[in-house]
């Protein structure tokens, strides 16, 4: 027999605290939620907007991914500014046509690619783009032809896909700012395309999601975006059609991937 609560207690509430960073068991003045709690939410709001509108700190992030010794790129969309970007999603997507041009001088025959984007949280690309690349690319540059590296201001993830057709790259990775929540203003996502083409949509690519210290953290990260760039690169496809079994032992030493047999 079931036994339904009609009542959870206070206690209980706070225990529920440590699973979740939702806004759960704050209390009460009155009817009213106390102050502490609206000037936090507020905080946080706060933060998000900002997110939304920072920039890029080029200068040093360009200074930083010298540390790869890897020509790098400062590439822009067809939106002009912030406002243009929000409002307009669908130029977010496309270079403009300084960029397509200077994009041609990159253009080769690589295996992967990575295009380092604003998106809709600069401060996440400011934060994690960097050390996450300091993860993953020593792995890769020792079996794989890696591709200059890309910014993309006012940038969406779809702006890879004409990148990497650009370029000739096998595949294509997007590090982009993700839309800011209240409790997550600096999340950043990973979007990974086999065979990038203008036109394709969300379907053909894996996400990896809420790269941060305080969500998926960068060892974690790394391990996942390495998994599925071996199998990506190896069962020549990605998106639906590949699987994240990540999760698996397969995963523990990264190093042991064998990517010259997926690339040759």
């Amino acid at each position: 027999m079931i036994v339904k609560k009609e009542h959870i207690t206070v206690h209980e509430w706070q225990s529920l605290k440590a699973f979740t960073a939702a806004r759960i068991a704050l209390g009460r003045t009155g009817v009213a939620i106390p102050l502490k709690e609206v000037l936090n939410f507020k905080m946080a709001h706060a933060f998000a907007r900002d997110a939304v509108h920072t920039l890029l700190d080029e200068e040093k992030l360009i200074h930083d991914l010298q540390v790869f010794q890897l020509p790098v790129f400062n590439l822009q969309s067809k939106a002009i500014d912030r406002n243009e970007y929000l409002q307009r999603p669908d130029w977010g997507r496309i270079l403009n046509e300084q960029s397509f041009i200077e994009i041609q001088q990159a253009k080769g025959n690589y295996d992967i690619a990575f295009v380092i984007a604003d998106g809709l949280s600069a401060t996440a690309i400011n934060k994690h783009a960097v050390p996450i690349l300091q993860l993953i690319i020593p792995q890769l540059q020792q079996q794989l032809k890696i591709a200059p590296l890309i910014i993309a201001q006012q940038a969406r993830v779809g702006i890879g896909d004409e990148i990497g057709y650009l370029i000739n790259t096998k595949l294509i990775v997007v590090l982009i700012g993700e839309r800011p929540g209240l409790s997550s203003f600096d999340s950043m996502g990973a979007y990974i395309t086999y065979a990038p083409t203008i036109g394709l949509t969300d379907e053909s690519r894996n996400c990896i999601s809420n790269i941060r210290p305080e969500g998926l953290t960068y060892d974690m990260a790394a391990q996942k975006m390495i998994y599925l760039i071996q199998q990506s690169l190896q069962l020549k496809l990605s998106g639906v059609e590949l699987k994240d079994e990540s999760s698996t032992d397969n995963i523990k030493h990264p190093e042991s991937l064998n990517f010259q047999d997926a690339v040759e």
